[in-house]
């Protein structure tokens, strides 16, 4: 329903205009329309066991015949609306400890990987196409954008090493600025004529640097709000205050306001949700959050089935052909030969793991809302939006179908029989100790008389006691398996991953206080960083 906010039939028209009513009640019948569809895809998509993003793009085709008024994607309103609400969401739910042990192969694929992809998609369709370099450069950043909800949604339905998501999940939440920034670069070149590279890279550095110090900022400011505000609601306000303020104030500012949303998310969701005292509270943010972000997408993926048309992209098959083997070939270019190249300074990236990576580069709403902000003054732009929607369509349902299969046969989320058992141990302990916590919180503000509390504290003990039995059985069962079943270890391994981290992270702190000698704690960091390299993927 948020795109139609922005019909301007209802600014243009008075409060008492019969009109105005007239237009309501159709925008409502459209919404009505809408949400039946959707309904009516989660329960197909359910039972067929496809993707849900790709039903609704499937769904979206045939409609735009149904509606009396056309509806289509609002690119202002991708970027400036849906963009921020998908981003925020992704990075309050993202463990910024895991994307530190990530950072190395995130890096990699997000900047230069990007960067490399954009070139070679663009030289591809400079000499498959003919097209000149600004409109070839343009289609080679929006195409070398992965798209985020895809390949969450997928990893939400089938399991995959945490590795591999964190990975994927970093790789697309700063792809989406990258792109973003990259994209206003070249508008920048369209527009003035000439850019020379010392310039070029300076406003790179200003924009993106610029961004990750507005987030900084606007993130640790909301912290002592957020912990202040009692009320539930309010701090459900803040965070959609945040989301969408930080967006505009970068824009406005002449910085990323996409980078400023991402770091902004991730402090607010790995420092102020930390410290917030109330577990209620927080599964009333997280809930809102998940089903923001599920409307979202829900809205955008329908539209962007509204906005393609079928016949326009069926007699220009060829073309699209060549621009979807040219960003597969700029992926497969641009991953395999990086990731290789991990070993050297981080733990490697599985081959099997690659592959995924490559195929999952699955096209989305950015690239559309992109491809529709393209100026209009710019030669060939609606052969370009009909070559980009092609895409976007072909990487949706084609990849989009394939991918939960390429996992399933790389057997990649296989698990144990031993792993799951562990697993539901372990939910049991830290649901019980997260009860634990709330009681302490309940009988320190008076809610609960201490003999009730201790009664009820007693009985989650005992629950405690019996899953850290357990766990510790296991665990020491699967330290004593042979290297042929090195799964059962995994968890173990993560475990001990974070120890050792720990450990790394206070010499290096000390060091920097010169509590300690440089030489010593040089060995002993070497000495940590032998045992991370022997551990097992997670």
């Amino acid at each position: 329903m948020l795109w139609l906010l922005g019909q301007s039939v209802l600014a243009q028209s008075s409060p008492v205009d019969p009109q105005v009513s007239g237009d309501l009640s159709e925008l409502a019948t459209i919404l009505i329309v809408l949400l039946l569809v959707a309904t009516a895809v989660a329960l197909v998509t359910q039972q067929l066991r496809i993707p849900y993003v790709t039903g609704l793009v499937l769904a979206g085709l045939p409609i735009t015949e149904l509606l009396s008024r056309r509806i289509g994607l609002d690119p202002a309103l991708v970027l400036n609306l849906f963009l921020p609400i998908l981003i925020f969401d992704a990075a309050i739910n993202t463990d910024i400890r895991r994307l530190r042990n990530t950072f190395k192969p995130v890096a990699l694929l997000a900047g230069p990987g990007a960067v490399f992809s954009s070139a070679i998609i663009a030289v591809l369709l400079k000499y498959g196409l003919g097209l000149a370099w600004i409109p070839a450069s343009l289609m080679g950043v929006i195409l070398a954008n992965t798209d985020t909800v895809s390949m969450i949604a997928v990893f939400k339905e089938i399991r995959v090493p945490s590795r591999l998501s964190t990975i994927v999940e970093g790789e697309t939440l700063f792809n989406d600025a990258a792109a973003l920034v990259s994209f206003n670069l070249i508008l920048t070149i369209y527009e003035t004529g000439s850019l020379t590279f010392s310039t070029g890279v300076q406003q790179l550095l200003i924009v993106a640097l610029g961004g990750s110090f507005l987030g900084l900022v606007i993130g640790y400011l909301s912290v002592p709000i957020f912990i202040r505000l009692d009320n539930p609601l309010s701090s459900l306000l803040l965070t959609v205050a945040i989301s969408l303020g930080t967006f505009q104030v970068g824009q406005f500012l002449g910085v990323s306001g996409a980078v400023a949303v991402v770091v902004a998310g991730l402090i607010f969701g790995n420092v102020g949700l930390s410290r917030s005292t109330s577990a209620s509270d927080r599964i009333t943010l997280f809930s809102f959050w998940e089903y923001a972000s599920f409307a979202v997408n829900t809205f955008i993926f329908l539209l962007i089935g509204i906005e393609i048309d079928p016949m326009t992209l069926w007699r220009m098959l060829p073309a699209i052909l060549l621009v979807v083997l040219a960003y597969q070939v700029g992926r497969i270019l641009s991953v395999y030969p990086l990731l290789a190249g991990v070993r050297w300074f981080d733990r490697p990236i599985p081959w099997l793991w690659q592959h995924v990576l490559v195929l999952g580069n699955i096209k989305g709403s950015l690239s559309m809302a992109l491809a529709l902000s393209i100026p209009l003054t710019l030669p060939g732009r609606e052969e370009i939006i009909t070559l980009v929607f092609g895409a976007v369509l072909f990487s949706l349902v084609g990849q989009g179908l394939i991918l939960p299969w390429l996992i399933k046969g790389l057997k990649l989320s296989k698990v144990s029989s031993i792993r799951q058992r562990a697993e539901k141990l372990q939910i049991q302990l830290i649901a019980s100790k997260a009860a634990q916590d709330e009681l302490d919180s309940l009988l320190k503000a008076g809610v609960l008389p201490r003999a009730i509390y201790e009664e009820m504290r007693a009985a989650y003990q005992v629950r405690v006691a019996t899953s850290e039995r357990s766990l510790r059985d296991l665990y020491n069962q699967s330290s004593g398996r042979s290297a042929s079943e090195p799964s059962d270890r995994t968890k173990l391994d993560a475990i001990r991953r974070r120890l050792l981290l720990a450990e790394k992270g206070a010499v290096n702190d000390a060091l920097r206080k010169r509590i300690l000698s440089e030489n010593l704690v040089q060995a002993y960091v070497q000495e940590l960083n032998e045992q991370l390299l022997k551990l097992e993927d997670d």
